[in-house]
């Protein structure tokens, strides 16, 4: 079985930080994608950040400059860095990957199981 499981979610203070973590579980085989998305209440959910296999990223306008999408391989594990926190960063943030399983030819999609991000003073 394949989980997307997320932590590092939390209350910070407008200017603050905070690293989100999305560890894929199972036998992983390959992530061929991973990805941020965010839901804050009463909005559609929106893509924050994604990274490919490859390295290459991109970013929602509202975040440039400030959230990074890091990675570690051999951890099977994303990272969103965020950094100069506003009150509009506010949402649940959920972990979606792209990814094949040991024994698998076809990649498939998962979710995390979200995390809450609250920024306040």
């Amino acid at each position: 079985q394949v989980q997307l499981v997320e932590s590092g979610g939390g209350l910070a203070q407008p200017g603050g930080s905070l690293r989100l973590s999305c560890a894929a579980s199972g036998s992983i085989f390959s992530i061929y994608h991973m990805a941020w998305y965010r839901q804050a209440p009463g909005k559609q959910r929106e893509l924050v950040a994604g990274i490919t296999s490859g390295g290459n990223t991109n970013y929602a306008d509202s975040v440039k400059g400030r959230f990074t999408i890091p990675r570690d391989n051999a951890k099977n594990t994303g990272y969103l860095q965020m950094n100069s926190l506003k009150p509009e960063d506010t949402a649940v943030y959920y972990c979606y990957a792209v990814l094949r399983i040991v024994g698998d030819l076809t990649p498939r999609n998962y979710w995390g199981q979200g995390t809450q991000v609250t920024v306040s003073s």
